[in-house]
């Protein structure tokens, strides 16, 4: 089994550990189809398409769904 040589301080490990909570943001990108912008691999909240479908009726008004 392994055994450290010597007692690895307390900023030595925090430093190695600062990277641990990151969390990427969701990627942003423009809708195909109207060019809002959208989520990554999500359907468009503008217009209800995904990977050029149809996919939510989306009222003309305000954009809402029903």
């Amino acid at each position: 089994m392994a055994v450290p040589k010597k007692k690895l301080s307390k900023s030595r490990r925090d430093k190695r550990r600062a990277n641990h909570k990151k969390v990427a943001l969701p990627a942003i990108s423009a809708c195909r189809q109207c060019g809002a912008p959208a989520a990554s691999h999500q359907v468009c909240p503008e217009c209800g398409t995904y990977r050029g479908r149809q996919v939510l009726k989306v009222a003309e008004e305000k954009g809402k769904t029903e």
